[in-house]
């Protein structure tokens, strides 16, 4: 969740409303330890220019959730790589790697609507036309969206590092989604994950080393990849003297 999107939340949210619509209310989910999320809601303001953005790109890159296999050809009129991002808080990043890569697809998982509504004004902004968004939560997605070896590439970037060791159980990179994201992937298929907190990236060599379908592309961490952006975020935390790491893992053939 790039710029630590959800780093002021205390506890996970509701499930995300199923359609596009701001202001939705969200239905009833599974609470927390049954169910880990792959985001916790935070407060926030969508802006007038935002909200414009919802209302005249949101139909074209918008996609509804649903509980059956994504049409990628349909939903962005070509075939292309398909690769997901788990959380781009305000898209700086996200928009930036849609730019650079123009062959690839990119889906991309989002529930806080401020930040929705950025990625669709850079999107209007930009002329990008290979980013589709569901604001949904992202476990779903994959549980009920994404076929096994159906995806390309996957991208986590800073998602909330949950500092407290109480907390650490709530952390997005864990066995169980990474072994489901491994099955999704494609044979020679990429997950890359960032972080610029040092025990997650720790956790995070530790999980994706252990998943059997995965191999390391790095002895340990791997060199940022030239298509991921330093954020301003980012940029402010290496002034100040912060690491940064990224894992880039490959699916076996």
């Amino acid at each position: 969740m790039t710029e630590h999107q959800t780093h002021d939340a205390a506890a996970p949210g509701p499930d995300a409303p199923q359609d596009a619509t701001p202001g939705t209310a969200a239905p009833a989910g599974v609470a927390y330890p049954k169910t880990i999320k792959s985001y916790v809601l935070r407060a926030g303001r969508t802006t007038t220019g935002q909200a414009k953005a919802f209302a005249e790109v949101g139909p074209q890159f918008l996609l509804n959730y649903q509980a059956a296999p994504l049409d990628a050809n349909a939903a962005y009129g070509r075939s292309a790589p398909l690769i997901l991002e788990i959380g781009f808080g305000m898209g700086e990043a996200t928009a930036h790697i849609a730019r650079v890569r123009p062959d690839d697809n990119f889906l991309c998982c989002e529930v806080h609507e401020p930040g929705v509504g950025a990625l669709l004004k850079r999107i209007s902004e930009q002329d990008i036309q290979n980013i589709r968004i569901l604001r949904h939560d992202a476990v779903e997605v994959i549980d009920n969206m994404l076929p096994e070896a159906s995806i390309d590439g996957v991208h986590i970037f800073f998602p909330d590092p949950w500092h407290k060791k109480k907390h650490n159980k709530r952390r997005l990179v864990q066995a169980p989604l990474i072994a489901k994201l491994a099955s999704r992937l494609k044979p020679g298929g990429y997950l890359h994950c960032a972080t610029d907190w040092e025990p997650y990236a720790v956790q995070m060599l530790e999980v994706l080393s252990a998943e059997p379908l995965l191999e390391n592309t790095a002895q340990a961490y791997a060199p940022q990849p030239d298509y991921r952006p330093l954020t301003k975020f980012e940029n402010r935390g290496i002034k100040l003297g912060h690491g940064v790491w990224d894992l880039v893992f490959r699916r076996k053939a």
